[in-house]
């Protein structure tokens, strides 16, 4: 379990980057898979998930995970749909006792907390959602309903650079939207580019003025800890699981 140096110093929150440890699930999702859209047993699912809301301290009805499609919609959530299945790639919510989870294999998951209206928060960040503008869209939200906003970002673990190979027709396609796009990526073969999503995502962060920190681990590299999309097709693995990370503000009673 990973946490953000600046977000535990808050006392008003509990978050947390889960590892892929201390859960149910075997084989190639040992132990603590939480993707539902994964084809791991459904019941060790519901264990691991169980499992983190203890963790967070809230009961199971009260994790509220997205349906994540790479998509640029946030969500904000309310006491009229916390229970129905939300399809977004971002959640935020005013409400104390839910927590707010994103799970990832690679993709970057980002924890928010708001600080001067109590607002948490956390995004999905694969490449497509932080193309199309998750973030843009998530801190211009946030911003809405709190106009002298105060925010604090924590980067979670995701792919590193020097484990995200891409080609050049992705390379392309970031530099025709931006040629200041180009310093995310480094040569590594004529066909190849390493490209850095952490930092492309981190800048797009500190654009809005946010305050960031990092869990600076790479996804890929570290196979005792995280589940990783590419690692497990590098493998020829069937499937993958995928870490959680979660955000809540407790009940103040």
């Amino acid at each position: 379990m990973f946490y953000s140096k600046n977000l535990k110093k808050i006392k008003n929150i509990n978050h947390c980057f889960f590892s892929k440890k201390n859960g149910f699930s075997k084989g190639i999702y040992k132990s603590l898979n939480c993707g539902r859209g994964s084809k791991d047993n459904k019941k060790n699912i519901y264990k691991n998930l169980s499992f983190v809301s203890r963790k967070m301290r809230v009961s199971k009805n009260k994790l509220i995970l997205m349906h994540q499609t790479h998509s640029n919609k946030v969500v904000e959530i309310k006491k009229n749909n916390f229970k129905k299945k939300i399809r977004a790639d971002a959640i935020i919510t005013k409400m104390r006792g839910i927590a707010l989870g994103v799970v990832t294999a690679d993709c970057v998951p980002i924890i928010l907390y708001e600080a001067e209206n109590q607002i948490i928060g956390c995004i999905h960040a694969g490449w497509k959602g932080a193309y199309l503008n998750i973030i843009k869209n998530t801190i211009r939200k946030i911003k809405k309903m709190s106009p002298n906003s105060l925010i604090y970002a924590c980067v979670g673990p995701c792919i590193s650079q020097k484990s995200y190979e891409v080609d050049l027709i992705f390379f392309k396609k970031f530099i025709k939207t931006s040629y200041k796009n180009k310093k995310y990526f480094i040569h590594k073969s004529n066909e190849k580019k390493l490209f850095n999503l952490r930092k492309f995502v981190t800048d797009k962060l500190l654009k809005y003025k946010v305050k960031v920190d990092q869990i600076d681990r790479d996804t890929f590299a570290q196979k005792s800890n995280f589940f990783s999309y590419r690692r497990s097709k590098k493998l020829s693995e069937k499937d993958y699981g995928r870490c959680i990370s979660a955000i809540c503000m407790p009940k103040l009673y």
